[in-house]
């Protein structure tokens, strides 16, 4: 019984299969060739992002078809397309061609990478003021006392090295303050 199940559930699948293919025949390579080329770069009006090639839909198939009796009856490549745009719009192809009409599909990226580039500039600018400090140049003074902390930092303990700047600091602060 489990091998007949199996069975069925093989013949199912394998018309399912059989359905999904076109059996055109053409009288020449290059015309099978043509259609391969069609169906792939053709979008299915109902699919929107599936090619011929891949879409199941009814449309799909009767647009297969239109394209095989358009082949078989000798028109070039720019007959089929314009029949096929004058029928269903630029839509139907997945590479417009550059005109007034799809100027906005074809520029719109480079403009966002133009944009983008230009907000990145920015960014990094104002990044670059923020990071940078203000601070008012030592005194002869303080760059002595400073030398002398490092000088006597190789030699001294961290303990004795803190408590010393805690007084050069204190004694900074108390100055300020006076």
């Amino acid at each position: 019984m489990r091998r007949f199940i199996f069975l069925i559930f093989g013949l199912l699948l394998s018309a399912l299969a059989h359905a999904a293919i076109d059996p055109y025949d053409f009288d020449t390579d290059a015309q099978r060739e043509r259609y391969r080329h069609f169906i792939e770069d053709m979008r299915c009006p109902k699919c929107q992002n599936q090619n011929l090639a891949g879409s199941d839909a009814p449309i799909a198939q009767d647009l297969r078809h239109e394209l095989h009796r358009l082949l078989i009856e000798g028109k070039d490549d720019r007959q089929i397309v314009d029949y096929m745009v004058s029928r269903y719009g630029e839509f139907i192809l997945y590479n417009p061609p550059f005109d007034k009409k799809t100027a906005i599909l074809w520029l719109a990226p480079l403009g966002f990478i133009v944009i983008g580039g230009a907000v990145l500039a920015v960014v990094i600018r104002r990044r670059a003021k923020l990071n940078t400090v203000d601070a008012p140049a030592l005194s002869p003074a303080e760059q002595q006392r400073i030398n002398a902390l490092l000088n006597e930092a190789p030699r001294a303990s961290g303990r004795k090295l803190a408590k010393n700047l805690g007084k050069e600091l204190g004694q900074e602060s108390g100055e300020q303050r006076s």
